[in-house]
């Protein structure tokens, strides 16, 4: 055991699971979250098992190195649920990064420090929660997960707008026959609309957003990844698209897709302000739905309801949102041709995702005021070095103050989904650990 002690911030899949490999490793971290339920966070505490994995069981571990520990831990505690090329329920894979910190913290005792509390200011490595305690550590590592959502109507979050539909009870008024505008048509949709569902929901839904994209879906069985080409990973922007139709033309795209995932941080890396913000404003929605695809059960599902007419996706703009004590209205711009009616609903629902700006958050904001930290070139988020450490305004990393998952696209891209995080855990656990050695 070193001595040293590292305060992390947020106590989802990232943090939790950071704090398991850094007890393993002798280091002695404080795992500190506004929930009592460590290691859940919003992506894994839903309550329906309706909502799935978006990634086959096989490829969900939680430690790099041991491809089948979440597939063996179904096989123990849930073997209804195993099959390796299955996607499971999310709130059985919150319960398994539950069991596997309660098994590190029994195995190394002591190690691992859960404080329940709001942390709202950085002082050095130090964090100042809400009710005044100060949590002091040798260094610190943000793992916030993703921000609140952007609320579609910023000073409308009562009344008929649900601005957070991951909020407890967030559908509960929502009535069986109610109409419902869905602001956004990515995975939150998604899972939205499935919940109401499940829930007895018979009414129609119509969901909006600027290029009215829905997330792909996968195939019933893996896809077999397409190596990527030298064209593909090292011509310019254009030839690098044209090289991928190319490619899908001959294997599918999502061979295509699946052979870029192991590539795709180096390939974010390498390239240079130019081509990312290129990239950004022209081909990221198409990369989102095309990357971070649903199970196919979900898909045929959705399928059916849009079949049945019960959902409808447009590409277009909000203008304005208004509300009363009766529903909601929308004055939308469609993406192309002349100005629509506009649409109303019972209950509006924000599924536009989280909003990410470093500068207005609570920890991070005045960090970047005090020059301790800067936002990337794009301004996606903080930027970072190699290691997942902070740039101060000068550009010169800060080895105690450390940013894992979500937070951290800025500088990886890939760092949302389990199979991304948990290398960078690798990562920044042994950055940690060389940092630790060397001041020991």
């Amino acid at each position: 055991m070193t001595g040293r002690h590292i305060a992390i911030v947020g106590g989802g899949f990232s943090g939790a699971m950071l704090a398991a490999r850094l007890a393993e490793s002798g280091i002695a971290s404080t795992i500190i979250d506004r929930d009592a339920d460590i290691g859940l966070g919003v992506a894994y505490s839903t309550p329906f098992d309706g909502h799935l994995l978006n990634v086959r069981s096989n490829r969900m571990s939680a430690v790099e190195g041991r491809p089948d520990d979440f597939v063996q831990w179904l096989q123990a505690h849930h073997p209804d649920q195993a099959a390796p090329e299955g996607f499971a329920p999310r709130r059985l894979y919150g319960l398994y990064v539950q069991d596997r910190l309660a098994g590190v913290e029994a195995t190394h005792p002591g190690l691992i420090t859960r404080v329940v509390g709001k942390a709202v200011t950085v002082e050095d490595a130090a964090v100042r929660l809400a009710d005044g305690r100060l949590i002091e550590a040798d260094a610190l590592v943000l793992a916030t997960g993703n921000p609140a959502p952007k609320t579609a109507a910023p000073d409308e979050t009562q009344g008929r707008i649900i601005g957070d539909p991951w909020a407890a009870g967030a559908l509960d008024r929502i009535g069986d026959e109610d109409d419902v505008i869905i602001v956004g048509t990515g995975l939150t949709m998604v899972d939205m609309v499935q919940w109401l569902v499940a829930r007895g929901w018979r009414g129609k839904a119509l969901a909006l957003s600027r290029r009215g994209l829905k997330p792909r879906a996968h195939e019933a069985t893996p896809d077999t990844p397409a190596t990527p080409t030298g064209m593909l990973k090292l011509a310019p922007a254009s030839r690098r698209l044209a090289e991928a139709r190319r490619m899908a033309g001959e294997s599918g795209w999502r061979s295509v897709m699946e052979g870029l995932r192991p590539v795709t941080a180096d390939l974010w890396a390498a390239a240079d302000s130019d081509l990312r913000a290129r990239f950004v404003r022209h081909l990221r929605p198409w990369w989102d739905v095309h990357r971070h695809r649903i199970a196919d059960s979900i898909a045929t599902s959705l399928e059916a309801l849009e079949a049945e007419g019960r959902l409808t996706i447009i590409a277009g703009r909000v203008k304005r949102i208004d509300q009363d004590e009766t529903g909601v209205t929308l004055d939308w711009r469609p993406r192309r041709g002349p100005d629509q009616p506009s649409i109303t609903g019972q209950w509006l629902i924000d599924c536009t995702g989280p909003g990410h700006d470093p500068a207005k958050d609570v920890l991070t904001g005045p960090l970047i005021a005090a020059g301790r930290a800067r936002m990337d070139a794009l301004r996606l988020g903080l930027d970072l070095d190699a290691q997942g450490c902070v740039l101060d305004a000068d550009g010169v990393p800060d080895d105690r103050l450390l940013v894992l998952g979500p937070p951290a696209r800025a500088a990886f891209w890939e760092t949302i989904a389990v199979p991304d995080i948990r290398k960078r855990i690798e990562d920044v656990a042994a950055t940690l650990k060389a940092t630790t050695t060397e001041t020991a």
